[in-house]
């Protein structure tokens, strides 16, 4: 029986994922920033002994990337929320209305805790479409193209996605991040309705339609792992 590998950092505990992949040439080690997944990808006829012996001998690299990453960010009454640039206070009161209620710097929640966590991000996910979908059909009214379906999820590999057909979905965890990386998201995928490609000539509309991409999609490499680390609890063996 092959034992599974653990690697353990930052208060992280994470077993190897091993994939086979027809098109690898040779074997690639993952430390994922959006969970923490560590993955080795391998050719179809590789030895699988050998490649869990390879990931062995990186260990140290593992363990450090695994200590790098963004710590978990637990919704809890008192904490803060990032929200459209600013930081929210989650101001608990169990006697007030359990639908969140934005008041200046405070989000106002009631109802009993259990279920604190879910009303605020469900109130997140909510304003996060209302915002995409409003900033979308503007600037496809001023593009001068028509968007399908606007809707939100929580996919790790992409912030935008657009569909031949004009159906576009966002992560809805953009409204964590300042506006203008937002809206830039949006400008990024309206511009496909125009170009779906990534030729000069889909650049180029995209920055008619928002002017620099580069300052928004600098914000994501720097800042974009640790949206989705908000809301999500310390592991049960790094509690305290």
């Amino acid at each position: 029986m092959i034992s599974e590998p653990r690697f353990s950092a930052g208060g992280l505990s994470r077993t190897l994922e091993i994939r086979r992949v027809a098109t690898a040439r040779g074997l690639r080690l993952t430390v994922d920033p959006r969970d923490g997944a560590v993955r080795l990808s391998m050719p179809p006829r590789h030895s699988e002994a050998k490649a869990r012996a390879w990931a062995e001998s990186k260990r140290g690299w593992i363990e450090a990337a695994l200590a790098r990453l963004p710590v978990p960010a637990p919704i809890r009454p008192g904490g803060r929320l990032p929200f459209r640039g600013a930081a929210l206070t989650l101001d608990w009161q169990p006697d007030a209305a359990r639908r969140p209620l934005l008041e200046g710097q405070r989000l106002r929640v009631g109802g009993p805790l259990p279920g604190f966590a879910r009303r605020v991000l469900d109130w997140a996910r909510r304003e996060a479409l209302a915002q995409l979908e409003a900033e979308t059909r503007a600037l496809a009214a001023e593009a001068g193209v028509t968007v399908g379906r606007v809707a939100i999820g929580d996919p790790r590999g992409r912030w935008g996605s657009c569909s031949a057909s004009g159906d576009i979905r966002y992560s809805w965890r953009l409204i964590l991040a300042p506006p203008f990386v937002l809206s830039a998201t949006v400008a990024h995928e309206v511009a496909h309705r125009l170009h779906m490609d990534h030729s000069p000539a889909f650049k180029a509309a995209e920055r008619r339609l928002a002017g620099d991409p580069g300052p928004a999609r600098a914000w994501l490499r720097a800042h974009g792992a640790s949206l989705h680390w908000i809301g999500r609890e310390p592991e049960p063996d790094t509690l305290v």
